[in-house]
């Protein structure tokens, strides 16, 4: 059973390597509220340049993918378990905050192991 999940992670962490088209659209950071037992996410708008990079509609500057950067967001979705947070983006925000599948895909991972994470106590760290 130990080597079936080390191999499984193991295809994670490699996919996780890949090169991702980015979302004109924006991106979200995920994150837990334990205390009230919620899962959020940030909705960040962004422009992607011609080197296919995301940028600052305000300043042009490149958001890096790691480290701390100081924006502010455009929305904050909340939700007690995946679904409802998927709901909440997916069907009752008009415009979608998404456009491309992939990135709906990514999401709806990511609220799930948010969700795990939040009902096992386990330590949540997006993708």
């Amino acid at each position: 059973m130990d080597l079936i999940v080390k191999d499984l992670a193991a295809i994670d962490d490699q996919l996780s390597q890949r090169h991702i088209n980015l979302d004109p659209a924006g991106y979200f950071i995920i994150y837990l509220d334990r205390g009230e037992g919620l899962i959020y996410a940030k909705h960040f708008i962004n422009v992607i340049d011609e080197r296919g990079l995301a940028v600052d509609p305000e300043t042009g500057k490149v958001i890096p993918a790691r480290g701390k950067v100081e924006r502010t967001h455009t929305t904050v979705f909340s939700g007690r378990t995946a679904k409802e947070l998927s709901v909440k983006i997916f069907e009752q925000t008009q415009p979608c905050p998404v456009t491309q599948l992939d990135h709906a895909a990514y999401l709806g991972r990511e609220f799930i192991r948010a969700e795990v994470a939040l009902v096992t106590g386990q330590e949540y760290v997006q993708d």
